[in-house]
């Protein structure tokens, strides 16, 4: 039955590997990787390999028939107590209404997933509101740049894997929210591990991702955060020296992403590490104190000529209103209207 809370990625995870399967499974949205790892985990959960064999049906959207598909998941299993049906490229499938008539009586040894991916089907349409009724209905939207950091620890930990704070940030202000390239990343990570090792340390990035563990965006960002000048310096000349390991457009979007969180703090009523935390969502209070810090470095009409600085250094490193100036003359530029 449905309930009032939506169903997060980890309860659907963890009702998964608890065998607790719904009949219908309705994965979609914009994020391909937890519409893959969800349907991978059923292929992985629900069937043992000898029961695939007879009792795992795949489809395709593009040339597929919804009536061969709902007349299949009507089926009993052959030797074994489930049967799953995955359909892939649902986006692509005619007819997805005729589903609702299967889903009023549907086969309680049947699961049936349908991979809904590049966008989301109007959950307004009966179909849908009777598929949430009867299993599963999630969206998978992207992840917010804040919310990567968490999202690599949670990684990791899943795996028996520690990783402190700042590394995760490194690693999410350098890949940035594209979740396949993260994953590879953290694949890499993975199997780079020392023998007898099970933390991923800022080092084991430098040498394996190709992160300095000095010379960063997130670097860069504490460096002006605390005014040090000479630090936010030599981390610009750094990357002057490597443009393709750190490419103006990511450092903007960090900075614009601090700028705009800190902004937003002089509008608390209270602004302790408990209020910061509430008011920007952040998970640990490791990063709260880079906002503490910056509400004493940084008036309020400072934050504000920032990110209108910002915005129009994007538009500049576009070739807006800038004729000869290189990416890394932007930067020092900017960086210096920053800190001064």
């Amino acid at each position: 039955m449905a309930t009032d809370s939506k169903p997060t990625f980890d309860t659907i995870r963890n009702d998964i590997l608890q065998r607790r399967f719904k009949p219908v499974y309705l994965l979609m949205g914009e994020e391909a990787y937890f519409i893959d790892t969800l349907t991978e985990l059923l292929v992985e959960t629900v069937l043992t390999e000898t029961e695939k064999d007879f009792n795992l049906l795949t489809f395709y959207g593009i040339d597929s028939d919804m009536n061969v598909i709902i007349s299949s998941a009507r089926r009993f299993p052959m030797m074994a107590e489930h049967q799953l049906i995955i359909v892939k490229e649902a986006q692509n499938l005619e007819n997805l209404e005729l589903l609702e008539y299967y889903l009023k009586n549907p086969m309680s040894s049947t699961v049936l997933v349908i991979n809904y991916k590049h966008g989301t089907v109007d959950k307004r349409k009966s179909w849908v509101k009777q598929t949430d009724k009867t299993g599963v209905v999630f969206e998978s939207k992207k992840l917010y740049d804040n919310q990567i950091p968490p999202f690599v620890t949670a990684y990791f930990r899943n795996k028996g894997i520690g990783i402190d704070e700042k590394s995760a940030r490194m690693l999410a202000d350098y890949v940035g929210n594209d979740i396949s390239k993260l994953i590879s990343q953290l694949q890499k990570l993975e199997v780079s591990l020392p023998e007898g090792s099970g933390r991923v340390t800022s080092d084991l990035i430098e040498k394996n991702v190709g992160i300095s563990k000095n010379y960063n965006t997130f670097e860069l960002q504490n460096a002006i955060i605390r005014k040090d000048i000479l630090s936010a310096s030599r981390i610009v000349d750094y990357f002057g020296k490597n443009p393709k390991e750190n490419p103006i457009m990511a450092t903007l979007a960090v900075l614009f992403n601090y700028f705009s969180n800190l902004l937003e703090c002089y509008w608390l009523p209270r602004k302790d590490e408990q209020s910061i935390m509430a008011a920007l969502n952040l998970r640990s209070n490791y990063f709260v104190r880079d906002y503490m810090t910056g509400l004493q470095n940084y008036n309020v009409n400072k934050v504000m000529a920032i990110i209108s600085d910002l915005r129009a250094f994007d538009a500049r490193s576009k070739g807006i209103d800038n004729i000869s100036a290189s990416q890394d003359e932007l930067l020092k530029e900017l960086v210096y209207r920053i800190m001064h």
